[in-house]
């Protein structure tokens, strides 16, 4: 066996440590979430533009994912009135927030797996992503179908109008 120099040995565990250290923490810059619904009168959108994202990327690869947006933060154009119904639904006020998290997802088109929390209840999810990376940052975006009632939400309604069961949730993140 070869022994090492110190000089050969300073050389290998910086290049361990600079491994170790390139790893690169991000957060969102920028996030949009859409929720499009039906309704035997019309069809909804809520959007939200704030919330939080973190993650920690190595290379082409995104690790300890977490997503949170406050349910109030979903807003509707119909106005204020579809907004109380939805966050009542959401269950806004003993459960503020909508989060989901994923142990790790690679750049490129591929399925995310994680826990999905809404209205109190927590599911696991697949959602098909494409994460693309751009110099430092990472945009992430995301289409799933879902229905309220696998999250113990009811359907909101007023009047005699109710909405359909299913959604469609749209994520578009980038990161910092």
């Amino acid at each position: 066996m070869r022994k090492l120099t110190g000089a050969k040995l300073l050389t290998l565990t910086l290049s361990l440590a600079a491994g170790l250290f390139s790893a690169q923490q991000l957060s969102s810059k920028s996030m949009r979430v859409s929720v499009d619904g039906t309704s035997s009168l019309h069809d909804w959108t809520m959007t939200a533009t704030a919330g939080s994202f973190s993650a920690t990327a190595n290379g082409d690869v995104l690790t300890n994912v977490k997503f949170t947006v406050p349910a109030k933060n979903l807003k509707s154009t119909k106005g204020k009135m579809m907004d109380n119904k939805a966050h009542a639904a959401l269950k806004a006020d003993t459960n503020p927030n909508i989060s989901f998290t994923a142990t790790s997802v690679k750049v490129g088109k591929s399925t995310l797996s994680g826990k999905l929390s809404i209205a109190g209840a927590t599911k696991t999810i697949a959602i098909p992503v494409n994460v693309v990376k751009t110099g430092t940052s990472y945009t992430i975006t995301g289409t799933q179908s879902l229905k309220m009632t696998d999250y113990g939400m009811q359907t909101p309604g007023f009047m005699g109008v109710k909405t359909g069961d299913q959604v469609k949730v749209s994520v578009n993140i980038v990161t910092n």
